[in-house]
């Protein structure tokens, strides 16, 4: 009861009051259920796109400041911030912000002193993950050279058609062929005749602060890397990073929910973008320090993270997949890891790997390296690379569109225009290219910069980047990668999906691999299915179960037609597989010197696939 001088309602105030706030909280939690009910990403889709927006506001702060920060400023920062502060751990090593500083000042004044490098040089850099490859990219950026990664695992042909794209250094085997006019630095003490030691020219360089001017951007879009795409079908293709693109990748991390606390565990490859932009200039964006590895192994990947205490760690889906096939120990979830980031992990593959190792958030984007759209899984839905709605596509606009597997090219109507896939259908990822949404395409190389648009597409004088993949959108509004158009083809009239016939056939507890493929036969339109697969160590190939396997689970027309086992499966360096090659060798036991065998129907196995088969096949004398 309210005591003298009580200030509480009374007489037909206070029942009213009641009747509100009882009325306020019912529709509270009718309009929570609701929300939940119709729109249960809504929060999640609302603070992932105000990171968005956080991030847009970022960079238009600095711009009407007349500041252009690039990721080096940005690194800079750090180091007058927190100068002993670990930015790199390598093999047990502890380099700070200020080490690599200091470090990479001394490779800029090698260069100011003893070569003729000037601001906007092209200079390419052929190193494996080491702590070097960052002063010496850093070195060379403080300068304001432009910077070219070569893949380390590419030799002769590939390599020197990377330097015929103008760009700069290599290796001692193709020296011979290169112009007069490139010179070569090796970090090494002892080289070759025809090469210039950096490593010996950096005992005695000066480690002071290399000139703001010899760096300052002038324009955000001006290039500061050239990435080289994977080449799967082909030779390499240098993609051009600008400056712009470079701070948007170096946000990742954050937008994740990273922090400067993290220690992030890289693996990948430098040399790519998931590694420099996303890792690299990650952890710079954040403040953080990173565990750089410079090859991943599966049996050395757990006892690293506890090791260095590792919080975070960059994926890809087969390095998912490695430690999946691991054999299985004590204390697998003993560890601090919370998050995981990076694509290409297989829906089973995500499954099995939370189940073994923990409660791990995963993190899985899309993003080309020289695209101009990428997709950020938010919500933690296993399988989705992320979920677009109207405000997702304010900011990043794209289209899935029909596709033409047969011509390999767009669907056109009787107007020439294209048409949107409905939900639920696989369509091509297009996006479009303007102010906006630029496309820098590839650096001497017109043609197939103009191969990757699409003029045209829904009205006169539009273009868009063709991203070559297959994306699929579900009612939801989620996203799933399908396939890329190169890797579809199609047999009896159907498209054929070979991650999907992949998966399947890797199953089987004998594969270790499985690579799916078309191959032309004659006399057939389409592509006939083809598996190339390799053993488990000290595992037996069962031809049988593999029939029963493959009739079982997938339709009669996606059933691989022809087998090919080989000892080891080629890889790019980001760990897709190679198609090319076996897709030019077809299933001809005269080319093919690795075991073939050939899916008999009447006999419920795959057999043999001798010349008198081949012959039999070729002749349509054998029906498939």
């Amino acid at each position: 009861m309210a005591g003298p001088g009580s200030e509480l309602p009374s007489g037909p105030v206070a029942p009213m009051l009641l009747s509100w706030l009882t009325g306020l909280g019912a529709g509270m939690v009718f309009l929570s259920f609701m929300q939940k009910l119709l729109y249960p990403y809504f929060w999640d889709d609302f603070w992932y796109l105000l990171k968005v927006v956080h991030c847009g506001l970022r960079l238009e702060m600095y711009r009407l400041k007349g500041e252009l920060v690039t990721v080096l400023d940005k690194f800079l920062m750090h180091v007058r911030k927190q100068p002993q502060k670990p930015f790199i751990i390598y093999e047990g090593d502890i380099y700070t912000y200020q080490d690599v500083d200091k470090r990479s000042s001394r490779v800029a004044h090698v260069f100011l002193n003893h070569s003729t490098l000037k601001r906007g040089d092209t200079v390419a850099l052929l190193m494996s993950n080491e702590p070097d490859f960052i002063h010496v990219w850093f070195g060379l950026a403080k300068l304001g050279c432009v910077v070219a990664f070569l893949n380390s695992n590419i030799r002769y042909v590939s390599l020197l058609h990377c330097i015929r794209s103008y760009l700069l250094e290599t290796i001692e085997e193709i020296l011979p062929s290169l112009p007069a006019d490139i010179s070569v630095w090796a970090m090494k003490e002892s080289v070759p005749q025809g090469i210039i030691s950096l490593k010996e020219k950096l005992s005695t360089a000066s480690d002071s602060q290399v000139p703001h001017s010899h760096h300052a951007a002038s324009n955000l879009k001006t290039p500061y890397l050239y990435i080289f795409t994977s080449g799967t079908t082909g030779l390499p293709k240098a993609a051009v990073i600008c400056q712009l693109q470079a701070m948007k990748s170096s946000a990742g991390l954050w937008a994740f929910g990273c922090t400067s606390n993290d220690i992030i565990y890289i693996s990948l490859p430098l040399y790519h973008s998931a590694g420099s932009l996303l890792g690299i200039g990650g952890c710079i964006e954040l403040g953080a320090t990173c565990v750089l590895k410079k090859k991943f192994s599966a049996s050395q990947f757990w006892n690293d993270c506890k090791k260095y205490n590792v919080t975070v760690f960059q994926y890809i889906g087969e390095l998912c997949r490695y430690l999946c096939k691991q054999p299985k120990r004590e204390g697998e979830k003993d560890h601090r890891v919370r998050l995981a980031v990076g694509n290409g992990i297989r829906s089973d593959v995500w499954r099995e790997f939370l189940d073994r190792f923990g409660n791990i958030k995963m993190c899985e984007l899309y993003g080309a390296t020289e695209g101009n759209i990428c997709f950020m899984n938010h919500t933690g839905k296993i399988g989705s690379v992320g979920r677009a709605n109207f405000l997702h596509k304010l900011f990043f606009a794209f289209d899935l569109i029909k596709y033409d597997f047969q011509k390999d090219e767009p669907i056109r109507n009787e107007h020439s225009w294209c048409s949107r896939v409905k939900k639920g259908e696989p369509g091509l990822l297009i996006s479009p290219v303007n102010a906006k949404n630029p496309f820098f395409g590839y650096a001497g190389n017109r043609k197939q910069t103009e191969k990757k648009l699409l003029c045209d597409v829904f009205k006169k004088g539009d273009v868009y980047f063709n991203t070559g993949d297959l994306m699929v959108q579900d009612q939801e509004n989620f996203l799933y990668f399908w396939d890329r158009i190169g890797d579809t083809f199609r047999w009896k009239g159907e498209n054929i999906a070979t991650t999907e016939v992949a998966d399947i056939v890797g199953m089987l507890d004998f594969i270790q691999d499985t690579n799916v493929y078309g191959v032309a036969v004659p006399d057939y339109e389409g592509k006939a299915g083809m598996a190339s697969i390799t053993l488990k160590p000290n595992m037996s190939l069962d031809l049988e179960k593999v029939y029963e396997q493959v009739v079982t689970f997938l339709p009669a027309y996606a059933c691989p037609q022809f087998l090919r086992i080989q000892e080891k499966m080629e890889t790019t360096g980001t760990f897709k597989l190679q198609k090319f090659r076996l897709v030019e060798e077809g299933f001809s036991p005269l080319k093919i010197s690795d075991p073939l065998y050939f899916m008999d129907k009447l006999k419920k196995s795959y057999i043999p696939l001798t010349k008198e088969i081949y012959d039999q096949i070729v002749l349509g004398k054998i029906k498939l």
